[in-house]
């Protein structure tokens, strides 16, 4: 294999990159030969997840929580993730907006109008009517814990182990150097890159139904436009042309594509949610803005705990219940995205502390999510009609968006900018946004996808780097095809099953990052010198390893 890569010209471990290149490969072909097999065989993967370990993924992403949160709040807070008098290489400003962009931006553009309205209209919790304002309070309080401070920390946790163990030891750049603790030299043998390719597979998957939903959320819009139709071919011609532009952006490389597309992005992002405010129920929404703050942190302990257990005790309910189809979902499709987004995370944090490295990444993020979501979500539910007084004042006007949820969750957005002026302008407007949100996922997830490969922080050939940005929109494009008009339903059947190994995979960094943490020479007051990697137990680098980039460079944390 390494006769190959060299033939090829790649710059890349010949192992992970053929592995990885040849199973996704091979799935697209199997796709497309197969599709009812392995749909089926994806459906019956998900139900029993759902069923038997829904609950393993409600508790974990507390745990990785509280950990978090311990992690920042002692004495190894202060640990500097570089070296010795190293310094943030990017601005606030800028760490804000990659961090927003390469996250979860095509997401809060896709669920921002129809999570809290799906909620409003059909209350998940029991004894709730639905388009009530008790309806009302809990749709805004699920839809922020769902994309709030807990999907971020399933970016965090990783996040924070490729930052120490990569920032601050130059071990090489890869989801096996979190586990250097617990695997020793066994990072560099199959374990490692067993580990790194289950990494790349899980963030080309993630990544591809993000890109799936970003398509069709595009395509609902044009049809809303242009009547273009909004069909499955529709979408991957969308596919097609945004995987293009990300390519470009990709060659491009990290400074020049990614920071001037995400300060671009979030800039517009904001425009739209400032025009929402000002062109809406204004004092309304400045309201809920401060009361939403309110619901979240007092609804928080029940929903992150709730684990709708009772659910089987009903005989109307289908397998494990309403989280079956929207929390576990989150979790999972989220789970897949963290080893891309804590590598980016980690490459744009350098030099950042561990207290401000996760408050920051933490907290930042999770506020602009709850106030979309106020802002969106409360437009969105005293457009449709909140409560039944007025509801009934409305009349026939009454549950609009409600409706266009129910028969298109992608229509939604559109849908709800219908009842603002300048409506063709602004949904216009929107589908720019996605778009570019899109290119921003695509061509980060392409550029961390790469590193994986080469084990370093520096790009690899640009043929390199744009084979998996075509790939990603190819597993996209196949991924669209095998869901055909089941669409949601099958994208989170496909995510629920890839996403349980990455869980399991990102819930053992902990024990990684706790044993590495011992290793500092730490009192209550200062910082002293980094351990060295024989420290940790499993005797000292070998020459071989130290090329690879474990360079045992001295220095102190500050």
């Amino acid at each position: 294999m390494e006769q190959l890569a060299r033939r090829l010209g790649l710059r890349t471990d010949p192992t992970i990159f053929f592995v990885s290149a040849g199973f996704t490969v091979v799935f697209v072909i199997a796709l497309i030969l197969f599709p009812e097999p392995i749909g089926d065989a994806f459906a019956t993967g998900r139900s029993w997840i759902v069923t038997n370990l829904g609950w393993f993924f409600v508790l974990g992403v507390n745990v990785w929580l509280g950990f978090l949160i311990w992690a920042a709040m002692s004495r190894h807070g202060h640990i500097r993730l570089g070296r010795k008098g190293e310094r943030p290489v990017y601005s606030n400003l800028s760490w804000f907006t990659m961090l927003f962009a390469g996250g979860i931006g095509t997401v809060l553009m896709f669920w921002g109008v129809a999570e809290p309205i799906s909620h409003f209209s059909n209350p998940p919790l029991p004894g709730v009517d639905p388009f009530t304002e008790e309806a009302a309070k809990d749709a805004i309080s699920i839809a922020i814990y769902h994309l709030g401070l807990h999907t971020w920390t399933i970016f965090t946790l990783p996040g924070l182990a490729f930052a120490y163990f990569i920032n601050r030891y130059d071990l090489p750049v890869g989801v096996s150097s979190v586990f250097y603790p617990l695997l020793g030299e066994g990072i560099h043998g199959p374990v490692g890159k067993a580990i790194d390719i289950a990494s790349i597979l899980g963030t080309l998957f993630g990544v591809a139904v993000s890109l799936g939903l970003g398509s069709s959320q595009i395509a609902a819009g044009l049809d809303a436009l242009f009547g273009t139709g909004s069909g499955a071919w529709v979408q991957v011609a969308i596919l097609a042309v945004l995987t293009a532009v990300a390519v470009g952006s990709i060659v491009a490389g990290l400074d020049k594509g990614v920071k001037l597309l995400s300060n671009l992005n979030i800039g517009m992002a904001v425009a739209l949610m400032i025009f929402v405010l000002v062109c809406g129920s204004t004092l309304f929404l400045l309201r809920g803005i401060v009361e939403t703050f309110g619901l979240y942190f007092s609804n928080l302990p029940r929903l992150a705990f709730w684990n709708d257990m009772l659910a089987n005790e009903n005989p109307t309910t289908d397998a494990w219940g309403w989280q079956g189809s929207w929390t576990v979902f989150y979790w999972a499709w989220t789970v897949t995205w963290s080893p891309f987004i804590g590598l980016f995370v980690a490459r744009i944090s350098r030099g950042r502390t561990v207290r401000e490295f996760v408050f920051g990444v933490l907290l930042v993020p999770s506020l602009f999510t709850l106030i979309w979501f106020a802002i969106f979500g409360w437009q969105a539910m005293d457009f449709d009609g909140l409560g039944v007084a007025a509801r009934e004042a409305m009349g026939d006007s009454a549950g609009a968006i409600s409706s266009a949820v129910a028969e298109s969750v992608p229509l939604a957005m559109f849908a709800f900018f219908e009842q603002f002026p300048f409506t063709q302008f602004i949904q216009g407007f929107a589908v720019v946004i996605v778009a570019i949100f899109f290119a921003t996922s695509s061509d980060s997830a392409s550029l961390v996808v790469d590193m994986l490969c080469t084990g370093q922080a520096t790009p690899g050939p640009t043929h390199q780097r744009v084979f998996w940005g075509v790939a990603e929109g190819l597993v996209a494009a196949m991924l669209i095809l095998l869901a055909g008009e089941a669409g949601l339903t099958a994208l989170q059947q496909v995510i629920t099953v890839v996403g349980l190994p990455i869980f399991v995979l990102v819930s053992m960094m902990i024990p990684s990052i706790i044993r590495g943490f011992a290793a500092e020479d730490i009192d209550h007051v200062s910082i002293g010198t980094r351990p060295e990697l024989e420290e940790f137990g499993h005797g000292p680098a070998s020459e071989e390893s130290t090329s690879g980039g474990l360079r045992e460079q001295t220095g102190a944390a500050e």
